[in-house]
């Protein structure tokens, strides 16, 4: 249900003396709020109250001043347009939802009738400020959408006006509500409201403007609203020239900085301008972050007859305000270092005050993109102490940022090496990834192949070679089959389409299940000896049984790789007291070096390289199983002492509880 015709409309055709006139959207608020107050302030029973937003975030914005107005009277009625929750409701006062697409939505009324006096606000805005506004992004920064709307329509105190406003909302009410009819009547009936008096000039109804009420908080409102008009008036002029004088020293410094990419050069030549511009006696820039305890002064400006810092360290751990900077994200001032208590109450940053002599201290912090770069201080060492200016704080800010963004460039040119270094390495991984699945694809391809095309070729081939061509071919698709599934599960893991289903569970048992699956592999030579050292105490776990089993048959297939059938393998476990039980398997094997402990859990990594193998696989069982321990909360890592010393694969297990299940073992799906 949705009504085109508008009430301003309607409003001027029933009354055509009326002449509307042209409304900037801060005046409208300010009428509007002298109309509330008006009738908070008063001492009347009951008067008639209906406010009609354009969107439920305007009406959000007032909703408490129409609780206070509910306490004045039951004959309050509020309009607008849902954006969330906004619904016919009844609770404090009479709630009224209209269609978005209503001619409502573009409108702005406020209408009060009380037994002695009357007001309305009856205003569409122009369809010009609508569609300038539609063109400006919702939440462009430094842009006031608010300060260009205009609105045309009619503001009065004469009685038959504002009753007659009164009477076409009431309308509107009863389409949307109907069951408010009762209320609504007994409200027309109390104002007059509906009865057929005609007004042919503006003259002839001289007589309603009388009343016997206090306007003084209806003039006080607007006397406010002027004053304050004039106040941001003179702030904006004043706000200009300091701009002004911010973007010259702002665009002087940026000049600097872009004829260097050299972060020392560019933090000196910052420090120097910094410091010039302001007049400080010593401006500070140095690199630090959150975490650092110290810093080293590299980057200085002085005035003549100021002591150096350059090089020193800087305390940080035991500074307040370095602290306070990093707490709030924001820069600290001190006017006074004799009379402010951060300085007095602080025995490193007295000291620091009196050795530098120290009598205005300003912090800004150097953050891009929420991570503190460095610091930029200014001190001043002169008397009296310099009383900090607003203009002068946002210049310093703006300084910082400035520096941020050239700290962040400077070091993305210095990493650029690295970068193309990483690049080289995806590379590689591509490259391996092809040679690795070809091979293992080609080559048991191959064999079925050749396998199949003999028994279908030679149908007088003895009985015992026809059954080695169908194991060949058995233990060749079984690789290929292994291949997929390996593939297929990684990519479930990784991107969480995975239902744990977590149990309490005896590690033996899980270890018994891998090992027989190791046995039972169709092609699988003779492993070496696999021996199990088990705590008889250790507690119960709580994983998912199946890929627990999936983890322990992994690992234990990826030592059997690298371990001679004359070495050994060993499974262990171990609890320390926490809430993870600690499960090694441990190799005579290969060994792993040093350097390459972590990269083997990554995708595809290959020991030998993808094209100088002499142990199949596909490079994804580290990489799953880490995937498989992370789900559950858990860790894995490597150890070895290097090449032909063996390796020990290590990962913990959460010990199961009597509690419920832990919330990793909710269902994860995207």
């Amino acid at each position: 249900m949705s009504i085109s015709t508008s009430v301003l409309s309607d409003l001027l055709q029933s009354l055509p003396y009326l002449r509307p006139q042209l409304y900037f959207k801060a005046s409208l608020t300010a009428l509007s709020h002298a109309m509330e107050d008006q009738v908070l302030a008063a001492t009347l029973d009951q008067p008639l109250v209906i406010a009609s937003f354009q969107r439920e975030r305007f009406y959000r914005q007032e909703a408490h001043r129409y609780q206070r107005l509910a306490q004045r009277s039951n004959q309050i009625y509020v309009l607008s347009a849902p954006e969330t929750d906004f619904a016919n409701s009844s609770e404090y006062y009479e709630k009224v939802a209209f269609e978005p697409d209503d001619a409502l939505s573009q409108e702005w009324h406020l209408v009060v009738v009380a037994d002695n006096y009357a007001t309305c606000l009856v205003c569409r805005e122009s369809l010009g400020s609508i569609a300038k506004n539609r063109q400006i992004p919702e939440f462009s920064p430094g842009l006031d959408m608010d300060a260009g709307r205009r609105f045309e329509g009619i503001w009065t105190s004469e009685r038959g006006v504002s009753i007659k406003a009164a009477q076409l909302l009431l309308d509107r009410i009863l389409i949307y509500r109907p069951d408010l009819a009762k209320k609504v009547t007994k409200a027309c009936q109390r104002f007059g409201i509906g009865e057929k008096k005609i007004y042919s000039n503006a003259t002839s109804v001289l007589t309603e403007y009388a009343c016997d009420i206090d306007t003084d908080p209806f003039v006080q409102r607007l006397v406010t609203y002027l004053q304050a008009s004039q106040y941001k008036l003179h702030k904006a002029y004043r706000s200009i020239a300091a701009q002004a004088r911010k973007e010259r020293l702002v665009n002087s410094i940026s000049t600097a900085i872009r004829r260097s990419l050299d972060p020392h050069q560019v933090l000196q030549i910052a420090a120097q301008e910094l410091g010039q511009h302001l007049g400080a006696s010593r401006c500070l820039i140095y690199r630090a972050q959150a975490s650092d305890v110290q810093a080293v002064i590299e980057h200085e400006f002085l005035t003549p007859g100021t002591v150096s810092i350059s090089g020193q360290t800087w305390e940080l751990k035991n500074n307040s305000l370095f602290q306070e900077v990093v707490d709030h994200g924001e820069g600290v001032c001190v006017t006074d270092t004799l009379n402010d208590f951060r300085i007095t109450n602080s025995p490193t940053l007295s000291l620091i005050a009196k050795k530098l002599a120290i009598r205005s201290w300003l912090i800004e912090p150097v953050v891009f993109q929420g991570r503190l770069l460095g610091i930029v201080e200014l001190h001043y060492c002169s008397l009296p102490p310099h009383q900090w200016q607003p203009g002068e704080l946002d210049l310093v800010e703006a300084i910082a940022t400035q520096i941020g963004a050239a700290l962040i460039q400077a070091e993305s040119y210095a990493n650029l090496e690295e970068l193309n270094q990483q690049l080289e390495a995806l590379d590689r991984t591509r490259s391996n990834l092809i040679a690795i699945t070809g091979h293992e694809l080609r080559t048991p391809l191959s064999t079925i192949q050749v396998c199949l095309e003999s028994l279908a070729t030679e149908p007088d081939m003895p009985v015992e070679l026809q059954q080695v061509m169908l194991n060949t071919a058995l233990s060749d698709s079984e690789r290929m089959r292994k291949l997929v599934q390996d593939f297929l599960t990684l990519s479930n893991l990784e991107s969480g389409r995975v239902e744990w289903h977590p149990e309490s569970l005896t590690l033996q048992e899980c270890i018994d299940l891998a090992l027989s699956r190791l046995r039972i592999r169709p092609g699988v030579e003779k492993p070496p000896a696999i021996k199990t050292q088990i705590d008889g105490n250790l507690p119960l776990v709580r994983a998912d049984g199946d890929w627990l089993v999936e983890v322990l048959a992994k690992l234990v297939d990826n030592a059997c790789k690298f371990t001679p059938t004359q070495g050994e393998i060993k499974i262990s476990a171990t609890h320390n007291g926490s809430q993870m039980v600690e499960v090694t398997v441990a190799d005579t094997g290969r060994g792993i070096e040093p350097n390459r402990l972590e990269i083997v859990f990554d995708r595809f990594y290959q020991e030998e390289g993808a094209l100088r193998r002499t142990a199949g696989g596909t490079g994804l069982g580290l990489a799953i199983c880490r995937q498989i321990v992370n789900g559950w909360g858990g860790e894995i890592w490597a150890a070895s002492t290097g090449k032909d010393q063996g390796s020990q694969f290590h990962f913990t297990i959460p010990i199961a509880q009597n509690s419920q299940e832990e919330s990793w073992s909710k269902v994860k799906s995207r």
